[in-house]
């Protein structure tokens, strides 16, 4: 793992846009500094992510170092951290199978391994507004919507995915969105689904998504990347 905070936001941006979350220009990946949080800077999408476009942004939104305009969204990323000392590393992506379940009203159901990542219990929908989280006041909502969780709907929006280091936080970002297309799937075929009761779910989030695992999902992620 690299200790340079710019190269690995520069890898997992990289990461995320190789599984399906790239959307032109938006969409963004941060690790926690005791300044702020170091983000790739705007209108680069995440595929063109590399070190020198990844820039050190304050709390007040100043850019503290590196170079380029600073993401317009970067409260969501400061005031989670801001709210969440167990949190290092914040996702926020447009993964469409993930945006149409939270649009259609569906809650995320454990149909597949991967939702038991993440339910029990729900998975948390921010539905103050759809429009970009552009003031610090908006990112604290958006946080306390968040709470504890490791995930977040942003209902007509996107998604919000965290974790102790920025490795979790893709891995999550990821199998969030692979469980809502498996959930959209599913529906697909009518009749009536079936998912694992909560205890069963408990046992797999477990079983499946222990940290070691998570993190040999991340090394596997990063293998797969074009040379």
């Amino acid at each position: 793992m690299t200790a340079d905070p710019r190269q690995l936001v520069a890898l997992a941006s990289r990461v995320l846009a190789d599984q399906g979350q790239d959307d032109f220009i938006w969409g963004h990946a941060s690790v926690r500094d005791e300044r702020g949080c170091w983000i790739k800077s705007a209108e680069w999408s995440l595929a063109e992510v590399t070190a020198d476009r990844v820039q050190l942004v304050g709390g007040d939104g100043a850019v503290l170092d590196g170079d380029g305009p600073r993401h317009s969204e970067y409260p969501i990323h400061t005031e989670v951290l801001a709210a969440r000392p167990d949190v290092g590393a914040v996702v926020h992506t447009h993964p469409p199978h993930a945006v149409a379940l939270a649009a259609a009203g569906q809650e995320l159901l454990p149909v597949s391994h991967a939702a038991t990542m993440f339910v029990p219990p729900a998975v948390p929908r921010f539905t103050d507004t759809a429009d970009l989280i552009l003031t610090p006041e908006l990112g604290a909502r958006v946080a306390a919507a968040l709470g504890d969780a490791p995930a977040l709907f942003l209902v007509n929006h996107g998604i919000v995915a965290v974790g102790p280091d920025l490795q979790t936080a893709t891995v999550r970002a990821v199998v969030l969105e692979q469980a809502c297309r498996q959930q959209l799937l599913t529906r697909s075929f009518g009749g009536r689904p079936s998912w694992s009761p909560d205890e069963e779910a408990r046992a797999k989030r477990e079983h499946v998504y222990n940290d070691r695992a998570v993190h040999a999902v991340w090394d596997l992620l990063v293998r797969r990347l074009p040379a």
